[in-house]
């Protein structure tokens, strides 16, 4: 989900730009030296990061939080590439996103891409890890997605309670997180369950058509 542009004090802005632009950066050299050692994958990462644009693309408003809920996309790119790559795909979909089409914003960049495109990628990526090798390949992809996708909507109620907090200290910080935790799961539940889904189809397609996909979900 994305905070709104100018809804973050100046300082959390700038705190999570420094927490993202490390690992966006990283993420791009090894989009790089993937494209270099195997010049195939180029057309694969087309495609992840379009399905992060577009799905994510897709939001309903909550005009109590200053945020939305929608869909992530990122679980492709974590199947396929893992979360450091996905990190980079994300932030380039959520930069056109804010300059097209007002969506997320250039101040809460570094927040969206912290929250959308590397800690819930992240936990996405462990989850599948955890399952590649026990269940089917479509199964594991849904679960990486969905659990991306909540671990994404935890994140962003962290930083908005973070930035927002209803009392002193950490308790007040914790009463704002669930109550932004509570708004959001409205939407956001489903919401996953359905990217899960969508995710497992496009992956197990995409195992039909190029072989060299394979490989890579199952390593």
């Amino acid at each position: 989900m994305h905070i709104a542009e100018g809804f973050l004090p100046p300082g959390w802005a700038a705190f999570w730009y420094a927490f993202s632009l490390p690992v966006v950066a990283y993420g791009a050299y090894k989009a790089k030296k993937r494209i270099d050692e195997d010049p195939k994958s180029k057309s694969l990462l087309a495609v992840a990061g379009a399905f992060i644009f577009v799905l994510s693309a897709l939001k309903i408003p909550s005009v109590i939080t200053g945020s939305c809920s929608h869909p992530t996309g990122t679980g492709i790119a974590v199947v396929l590439f893992g979360p450091v790559i996905t990190a980079f795909l994300s932030i380039l979909a959520l930069l056109y996103q804010a300059l097209l089409l007002a969506h997320g914003g250039i101040t809460t960049l570094g927040a969206n891409t912290a929250s959308m495109g590397i800690v819930g990628p992240f936990v996405g990526w462990l989850a599948y890890s955890a399952v590649r090798n026990r269940i089917d390949v479509k199964i594991a992809t849904f679960v990486a997605a969905a659990i991306a996708d909540w671990v994404t909507y935890v994140v962003t109620s962290f930083q908005l309670a973070l930035a927002f907090p209803s009392g002193v200290g950490l308790a007040g910080v914790m009463a704002s997180a669930t109550k932004f935790m509570a708004i959001f799961a409205v939407t956001q539940v489903p919401l996953a369950v359905i990217e899960g889904v969508v995710a497992a189809l496009l992956i197990g397609y995409l195992i039909q058509v190029r072989e060299d996909v394979v490989a890579g979900v199952t390593a």
